[in-house]
């Protein structure tokens, strides 16, 4: 029993959301799936505009809007507004 018990653990662990850094793209995906990848940053981008602050808080963290990548620091306001994925 115990055999089963671990390995639910370390499943549970593997599921578990990771702090840090992510390409946007793949973010994205992990939030909006089953779409073109292009299409999941595009719908993202509007979810964090639309987000009261986060845009501001992403930009005071020295986000370039160009950049492909999230942060670890980045990613967890993200997911503080929209949750985990």
């Amino acid at each position: 029993m115990k055999a089963n018990t671990d390995t639910l653990q370390k499943q549970e662990e593997e599921k578990a959301f990771q702090y840090r850094s992510y390409g946007k793209g793949e973010l994205a995906m992990l939030y909006i799936p089953n779409i073109q990848q292009q299409s999941a940053v595009d719908r993202f981008n509007e979810w964090i505009e639309a987000a009261p602050g986060l845009k501001e808080r992403l930009l005071s963290t020295g986000m370039n809007p160009r950049s492909r990548h999230y942060t670890p620091a980045q990613v967890r306001l993200i997911v503080e507004v929209l949750q985990e994925p």
